[in-house]
């Protein structure tokens, strides 16, 4: 630990002192008594108030070129804030790196929310963060995005102060308080670090892979791929020193293709071929679409079959079509690639859904994805077609011998 024994954690607390004063002030109190050091940043955009801020709506309008006056001139609340974000994500990580900040906290409306997450996601993993809001309850996916943000839904309005709101701005300060002192930066653990994709569907491969890995040494970091969890997970490829890519789980781009909900993006899967990290990929999940309530599923996707997993989200079978196309979508991800890639299909079905004992096997299937992923496949990359089901042990052990090849050809050389 470096500083003094008495030394308060610094924290930052985002805020609109032109709306929510008499809250700001509340909060950054009760961060205070609990032995915090709190610097505001005040993203004002109808009027300053002075005093008490040290990154004032001035500086943050100076960060992007421009004045509060000219800012305010664009009478249009979504640009002027997207200006304000801009400054206040470049002042927030000047004064981090003067200060070295051990927590984030913003309460605030829709607008307020914006503002604290846009800022929060753009700070690393590990850092606390917590997020008051009235979206707490709702669509967070927007404010979240692939971050380890906590939201706290404030139940009444961001307005005043009452016996509610002051209970939860509080409980927001105290769950802050208790997440910054306890705050140390993340260290490297010195392993190589293996990043995974996977679903429950494709757990037994997923974890009998993991267990080798861990064995022989490497940090092993699972991504849950349901929209997000692969975004994350590429997220991490681009930031840190990531050894190897097991992208186990193609869902994302399969639900990108067809607009499932697990919908990765366009860039799912580009973060490890554009950075030349050696990556294996598999056909996992891609059996199935995942879409919302059964009802809606029979209209958007027509005399397929359905997998209801519960009343919000139902698995529907892809079909051929949706397969070639995922097919030719990877093979044009892959002609890009700056390093060694496998391609491992498994001929007895891509998820426990698509299994025997599954609600959604057709065993016609499989072999339609690996004729026309090895056609389309640019030259150089091996299709590693295996008369195993995903999860069958057999072919987890093809990925872990194929993982451990592409390791110690990037390892170097040891003494």
């Amino acid at each position: 630990m470096g500083g003094h024994m008495d030394e308060k954690p610094k924290v930052l607390l985002i805020a609109t002192l032109d709306s929510k004063e008499i809250e700001t002030r509340f909060i950054k109190e009760r961060l205070e008594e609990n032995g915090l050091a709190v610097y505001l940043l005040d993203a004002s955009i109808r009027r300053t108030i002075e005093g008490g801020a040290h990154i004032t709506p001035d500086q943050i309008a100076a960060t992007v070129g421009t004045t509060m006056p000219e800012i305010r001139a664009l009478n249009h609340e979504g640009k002027c804030m997207a200006l304000m974000i801009q400054g206040a994500i470049k002042r927030a990580h000047e004064l981090d790196e003067q200060v070295g900040f051990s927590g984030i906290i913003a309460a605030g409306g829709s607008g307020g929310t914006t503002l604290g997450a846009a800022i929060m996601r753009t700070f690393p993993f590990g850092l606390p963060k917590v997020l008051i809001s009235t979206m707490a309850s709702g669509m967070t996916k927007p404010f979240v995005g692939t971050k380890d943000i906590v939201m706290l839904n404030s139940v009444c309005d961001v307005a005043g102060l009452n016996t509610v709101t002051r209970r939860v701005f509080e409980n927001g300060a105290l769950a802050l308080a208790g997440m910054a002192k306890g705050y140390r930066p993340l260290t490297a653990s010195g392993k190589p670090v293996v990043a995974m994709s996977t679903l429950s569907t494709t757990d037994r491969c997923c974890n009998r892979v993991r267990a080798a890995l861990e064995k022989t040494g490497s940090e092993v970091m699972v991504f849950h791929s349901q929209g997000t969890g692969g975004v994350a997970m590429d997220e991490t490829v681009r930031e840190q020193d990531v050894s190897l890519v097991i992208d186990l789980s193609l869902i994302e781009v399969g639900d990108y293709l067809a607009r499932g909900l697990y919908d990765g993006g366009p860039d799912r899967c580009k973060a490890a071929l554009e950075k030349g990290v050696p990556t294996i990929f598999a056909p996992g999940n891609i059996d199935f679409l995942v879409d919302g309530p059964v009802e809606g599923s029979r209209v958007r996707f027509p005399g397929r079959r359905y997998h209801i997993h519960n009343a919000s989200v139902t698995a529907v079978r892809a079909n051929a079509d949706d397969f070639k196309r995922l097919a030719e979508h990877m093979a044009g991800l892959i002609a890009e690639a700056r390093g060694p890639v496998a391609f491992y299909v498994p001929l007895l079905g891509f998820s426990s859904h698509d299994s025997e004992q599954g609600h959604l096997h057709d065993p016609s299937l499989p072999p339609v994805f690996a004729e026309h992923l090895t056609k389309v496949m640019p030259g150089g990359v091996p299709v590693i077609v295996l008369p195993y089901h995903i999860n069958d042990e057999q072919f987890a052990d093809a990925l872990i011998e194929r993982a451990r090849l592409f390791q110690s050809a990037a390892a170097p050389p040891t003494e």
